[in-house]
């Protein structure tokens, strides 16, 4: 399968794309912990259907040492006993942040008060910037279908 668009040919588009992508590198700087931010990158992918990012995140939480059964649990982590109750309180936040469609409020005050019991301000603002990056992110790959299964770990670092 080829993508739709190859948005790096378009000067206009690649210059936009290249601060959007600088900004997904800051967020890794950010005190949230590189665990919490692969687990919530691939789990506001798997909701969108971004083959591109699943496949992306799920390497590069591997290659940070990852657990495999953590990685196939995140789809079904409120069941799983494999996450902390930080990592599943910032799940619970990329979720309702993901499907703000799905409810009139968007995210609810128990979410993010339950995040906000083990994130300080700064992890929080890392946390609600990363799932707005992952959406938009996860966006761009599907609108253009970009093809998965070929992204090699530290590819855009």
């Amino acid at each position: 399968m080829d993508a739709r668009l190859n948005y790096f040919a378009d000067p206009a588009a690649g210059k936009v794309l290249k601060h959007f992508m600088s900004a997904g590198r800051a967020l890794k700087e950010s005190p949230l912990p590189a665990a919490t931010q692969e687990l919530v990158a691939l789990r506001v992918s798997q909701i969108n259907g971004c083959a591109v990012c699943i496949d992306m995140h799920t390497k590069e939480a591997t290659a940070a040492g990852e657990s495999p059964v953590r990685l196939n649990l995140v789809a079904a982590w409120r069941e799983a006993t494999v996450f902390t109750e930080a990592e599943r309180a910032a799940l619970r936040l990329a979720e309702e942040g993901t499907r703000v469609a799905d409810a009139a409020d968007g995210v609810g005050d128990d979410t993010w008060a339950r995040a906000a019991e083990h994130h300080d301000e700064g992890q929080l603002a890392a946390l609600v910037i990363l799932v707005s990056f992952m959406n938009t992110a996860n966006r761009l790959n599907i609108i253009a279908r970009q093809p998965a299964g070929d992204y090699v770990p530290g590819q855009f670092h």
